[in-house]
């Protein structure tokens, strides 16, 4: 799988198609969108900002999430466990988008974290999150970038605002939290795609993490079976 132009206003039928991983015509998916943008009516911007906040916080950020397989992206998976990390959520979001008839389609970058918990730290090894993902909707004929990564309560525990959305300007990571100490820095942008490239990401971790790191977080989950053994939001901000 390759990288779309990133800088294409090209719309066509893959940026408002399902995908086996961004499966926006599930019923479960289609039925969240279309409670999701209640009240917004038919303006596009609208159902947009609407499906932004739903997923933002309904979906509880959690970076201890199986991440191998492509069922682990899928989005109706992701909205049945009610958590999951970048990636998750925004294939969730992108379904959404789809569902309502608005092009979408993921992004990444890696970005570098100044205020993770020191566990995450360790478990990862690095301060880089290497393919975080965002969304990109086309809206009045331009794409913009959502990031509902983080639910508004655990932007509450960091101390950093929220991310908003207006459906017209970019919603990207802040650079410092309330107390002007660094947050979020991007480091390098990885292009667009209609779909989660997943085998593109594993390998990508491998190289930056480690190939045996990699494993070992596979072989952990295996032998969990993919429930949490850690807990995001009870850990110390670093």
């Amino acid at each position: 799988m390759k990288a779309d132009n990133a800088d294409s206003g090209d719309t066509d039928k893959k940026y408002l198609s399902p995908t086996a991983i961004i499966d926006s015509d599930h019923p479960k998916i289609t039925a969240y969108a279309e409670a999701s943008v209640k009240g917004a009516g038919k303006d596009p911007v609208a159902k947009a900002v609407k499906l932004y906040y739903a997923v933002r916080d309904d979906i509880w950020y959690d970076p201890y999430v199986p991440f191998c397989l492509r069922k682990h992206y899928r989005a109706s998976n992701v909205l049945k466990n009610g958590r999951g990390f970048c990636i998750s959520k925004a294939s969730l979001l992108c379904a959404a988008g789809r569902a309502c008839g608005i092009p979408a389609r993921v992004g990444f970058a890696t970005v570098r974290n100044h205020l993770a918990t020191k566990a995450l730290i360790e478990f990862i090894g690095s301060d880089l999150f290497v393919y975080h993902g965002f969304v990109e909707f086309y809206l009045e004929g331009k794409w913009v970038k959502a990031t509902p990564t983080f639910n508004a309560e655990l932007c509450k525990r960091h101390k950093v605002k929220p991310l908003e959305f207006n459906g017209r300007d970019d919603s990207l990571f802040h650079a410092y939290n309330t107390e002007q100490e660094k947050f979020m820095e991007y480091v390098k942008y990885h292009g667009t795609y209609a779909d989660i490239p997943v085998d593109i990401i594993v390998a990508e971790w491998k190289k930056v993490y480690g190939r045996d790191r990699v494993r070992r977080w596979i072989k952990d989950f295996d032998v969990s079976e993919g429930k949490p053994e850690r807990s995001f939001h009870k850990e110390n901000v670093v």
